[in-house]
Parts: C-alpha cells; structure tokens; sequence
C-alpha cells in the first residue's frame, strides 16, 4: 500500500511527470545534403581563387622559368623584374592617378545625379513615372558600341576629346541610369506620411531631400558609390577611344599596351595585373563593412 506525500499545505504533492528526454540535433548532424552543399561551395571558393592565385605566382617568375615549367609550375626564385618592368614601361604612378580621379569623380557625380533624378521620379511624382523608369531600364540594356561615335563626336565638339573629364562624364551619365532605376523603385515607397509631416513643419523640397530622404537611403547610395568607382576603374573600351595619349590613359590601358602582335610577356602582364589589381582591392577591404551594411540595410526593421 502506498502512501502519498504531502505537500507544506498538507495537499498531497503530484507525481512527478515523465520527461520525454529527446536528443538534440546540432548543426552537425542534419543530413548528408549539408557536406554536400559544402563541398560544392568548397569547389567554388577554390574555382574563384585558383585565377588570383595563379597570377600571383606568374607574377614573380622569370620568363625563362616561365617558357620551361609553363604556368603551373611553382617558381624557383622570387622574380621581381617583372614589377620593375612594367612600373616603368608604363609609367604606372600617371596611369594610377588618372583611374583613381577619373573613376572616384565619375562614382560620386553618378550617385548625386541617381539620387536627384531618383527623387524627382519616385518621391515627386512627377507624369509619365513608369515610362521615364522604363527608358533608363532601356538605357542601361544599350552596348557601349552603340553610344561611342555620337559620344566621341560630342567630345571633339566641347574640346574634352583627350581628357579625363571626357570619362568623368561619361560615365557618370552612362551609371546614373542604373542608380536612377535603382533608387527611383526603392523612393516610389518611401512613407508619405513622413513627407507630409515635414511638409507641415515648413521644411522645403530641398531640406526633405537632404535631411529626411537622404539619410535613410544613404546606405544604398554608399553601395551605389563603390560599384560605379569599381566599374569606371574596370572600363576599357571607351577610355581606349577617348584617350589617346599616355599622360592620360588609365590603368587598364596601360595592361593592354604590353599585349604585342607576335610577342607576349606573360611574366610582366601578370605582374601588371597585380599591381592594378592592388588599389580596388584595398578599396574594397576600406569599405566592406559600409558595402556589408548597405546591402543588408531595411532587411531587420
């Protein structure tokens, strides 16, 4: 015969309930799918790399070392010759300074534009929004082939042929379309009822923009910012047209002057590659957190 406890109260006490101990499934044990998911981003990461890598090691390999063990093999000594060769073959401290410029002056010009145009569109309302929305999406579909004779002419008609603004201009034009579909699509829902209200405090079209629109979409445009300078350092084909002599030519252009008819210096070009490819990534290591934190901006509200 059993006998129930009593409780303080002199109640008698519940039995205590079975607990239903269940094993916890941790992140390592989910399934084969999850190694298989990683291996495969393993494979890519190795597959994004390999080209960097092998630059690296081409870059300090004499050509003689490089004719005879050809690009995979390790070299013997670290060859500098290359860095040397190119640096004053190309007078690579010009070249360097006129990307930087160009390519920062055209970013920020681009962004200003996009957001001015942007605010227009989205947060004014103005007639005919999704048409204009829609010819800066066709603008930004147009082949640089197509637009380079008129906008060489142009040039030649205001005397930037062979200028740097040239390139300024160009493409802060050419990139201010894709900011403009970008941001006018993100304006378009900004909340009206913070319009309004600052409308009621007196605040003009100008002071919205600037202290309660810009603000909040500032995270965007410095997203924006970093890829128009990375695109404008990476363009080629219409800096090859617009500049003709050295003292103004970019980086870019500076890497295909060493490509010849019948010879090729692989060594040099690898090394070349290296050296223009140090400033945008260190460009990039400076802003990855503003880049991180505009593109996850509005994700947690």
């Amino acid at each position: 015969m059993t006998t129930a406890t009593t409780g303080a109260t002199g109640a008698p006490a519940r039995p205590d309930t079975p607990r239903v101990v269940g094993r916890t499934r941790d992140r390592h044990h989910r399934g084969a799918w999850r190694w298989v998911i990683l291996a495969l981003c393993i494979v890519f990461a190795i597959g994004m790399i390999a080209p960097f890598l092998l630059m690296v090691m081409n870059a300090f390999k004499s050509p003689a070392s490089y004719s005879s063990g050809g690009p995979l093999q390790l070299p013997t000594e670290l060859y500098t010759e290359g860095l040397v060769k190119f640096w004053n073959a190309t007078n690579f401290p010009v070249k360097l300074w006129n990307s930087i410029w160009t390519s920062a002056l055209a970013a920020l010009f681009g962004v200003l534009l996009s957001l001015l145009t942007a605010f227009a569109i989205g947060v004014g309302r103005i007639r005919g929004r999704m048409w204009i929305v829609l010819v800066f999406l066709l603008a930004n579909m147009l082949p640089q082939e197509v637009l380079l004779y008129p906008l060489y002419t142009m040039a030649q008609q205001v005397g930037l042929n062979n200028s740097g603004w040239a390139i300024v201009i160009i493409f802060a034009v050419i990139q201010c379309a894709f900011g403009t579909y970008l941001l006018a699509s993100v304006l378009g829902t900004f909340p009206k009822a913070l319009l309004e209200a600052a409308a009621l405090d007196g605040a003009t079209t100008w002071r919205i923009l600037w202290q309660v629109v810009y603000p909040i979409v500032r995270p965007t445009l410095s997203v924006l910012l970093i890829f128009f300078f990375i695109w404008t350092w990476n363009e080629f084909f219409i800096p090859l047209v617009m500049l003709t002599t050295p003292d103004s030519q970019t980086v870019p252009i500076a890497l295909a002057s060493l490509q010849g008819d019948r010879m090729l210096d692989v060594p040099t070009l690898n090394a070349g590659a290296l050296l223009s490819l140090l400033p945008t990534l260190v460009f990039f290591l400076i802003f990855q957190r503003t880049l991180t934190r505009g593109v996850t901006a509005g994700a947690v509200k």
